[in-house]
């Protein structure tokens, strides 16, 4: 099998981790007719994502300590045909609660290449040069998320909204032959005690009791909400109210996503030079403005001064979208090396707690967007503005006092 550190591994690992936006963001155009054709009315179609979410998140703290104690070979197989088979079952689903129950288990499966993807990557790199791979490792993920909503719009307008699920089945059976054949197992702390229920316990009140672990947490979770907030009004906002095409859709989506590749491909450049700490505060101030500014062409044509559809308003909310995702590709990346970086013998549990908490209160901030969703995009930029301040204020008033403390008292011993 290849090395652990080779670039066919990192290949391998950048498309599971992409189980996650590939399960969301292919399907993103198909919303509306996935509706229409199921009888859902938009909280129901909603449900869909949300569902996702929350499976998602849950199996994580299984995964993680699963992981630490079998491996992670053998776990993210599993998961894997899991995940290839619920794909299935979505595609035949033929009522919205249907699809609902089998997004549920499509996100079980999914989340194994996410969680442990990243917990691999932390067995074989150290801290910074984990943020470093892992940004490298987002440049390239953020291909799903940049193609996925054009090619579903694609899939949708000439196969149905059931193609995007068939798309994926093919996907993920693929990955997992090649788990099968070239991932070799890399934990080399396994802990046979990992998935007692007072080890468990144990393991994540000690995470939760290091202060620089939940900041960083906070922060991934609040930006990645972010994200989820525009995956969760955007299509109804330009689809439905602006009166785009699924195709347009998909480019403007993927318009956006560009600049999470291009704050990724910066992170990836500079993480080792200029720190965890000073990428993890460009990045969510970059993310904030992103948010201002979207929250203000919503407003504007609010109040009549831009037509909604119109172009500049279209340009507008993607042009707003494309900032935020510069900051998020350089905050993610770094905000997850920097909360998994210290805990070597618990990665696997490191991560799925973060990766739990980032997908609830995703799941959380994807409800918001919908029940107060008026037509205007108004819920989405409100939510993407609380989000992206939130996550500033928490590096602020929580890492950075007490990294500064760290770096401080070690000048003085050194």
């Amino acid at each position: 099998m290849p090395r652990p550190d080779s670039l066919i591994i990192t290949i391998l690992l950048t498309g599971l981790v992409a189980f996650g936006p590939l399960s969301t963001d292919l399907y993103l155009p198909s919303l509306p007719l996935l509706g229409e054709q199921l009888g859902a009315s938009e909280n129901q179609v909603q449900l869909t994502l949300s569902v996702f979410m929350i499976g998602f998140a849950v199996s994580q703290l299984v995964y993680g300590p699963l992981s630490d104690k079998y491996g992670r070979r053998p776990v993210i197989l599993g998961g894997t045909i899991l995940f290839a088979l619920s794909s299935v079952a979505c595609a035949m689903a033929t009522s919205i609660e249907a699809l609902i129950v089998a997004r549920f288990f499509q996100a079980v499966g999914a989340c194994c290449g996410t969680v442990l993807g990243r917990a691999v990557v932390r067995d074989v790199y150290g801290r910074e040069r984990a943020a470093s791979v892992l940004s490298y490792m987002a440049m390239a993920m953020a291909l799903a998320p940049a193609t996925g909503p054009i090619f579903g719009g694609y899939l949708t307008e000439y196969l149905g909204w059931q193609s995007n699920f068939w798309a994926i089945a093919i996907f993920s059976a693929m990955m997992a032959v090649l788990v099968a054949t070239l991932l070799s197992e890399t934990n080399q702390w396994r802990d046979p005690t990992a998935m007692q229920p007072d080890m468990l316990i144990r393991g994540y009140r000690e995470l939760l009791g290091h202060r620089d672990y939940v900041g960083y947490l906070l922060v991934v979770a609040l930006i990645y909400s972010g994200i989820f907030a525009f995956i969760s009004g955007s299509a109804f906002l330009l689809i439905d109210s602006v009166g785009l095409t699924p195709v347009a859709y998909g480019y403007c989506f993927g318009a956006g996503v560009a600049g999470y590749i291009l704050g990724s491909f910066i992170a990836g450049r500079i993480s080792t030079r200029i720190g965890v700490d000073g990428m993890v505060m460009r990045g969510t101030a970059t993310a904030s403005v992103g948010g201002l500014v979207m929250l203000a062409f919503v407003l504007l044509a609010r109040a009549d001064a831009i037509p909604l559809a119109s172009q500049t308003f279209v340009f507008g909310i993607v042009g707003s979208f494309f900032l935020f995702m510069v900051g998020a590709g350089l905050t993610l990346s770094n905000a997850l090396a920097g909360s998994i970086g210290p805990f070597p013998t618990m990665a696997g549990r490191a991560a799925a707690l973060v990766g739990f908490c980032q997908m609830v209160i995703a799941a959380l901030a994807g409800i918001a967007v919908s029940e107060f969703a008026d037509g205007t995009g108004m819920s989405m930029a409100l939510v993407t503005v609380l989000v992206t301040m939130s996550a500033m204020t928490v590096f602020l008033t929580i890492v950075r006092p007490h990294t500064r403390r760290h770096l401080n008292e070690h000048r003085r011993r050194v």
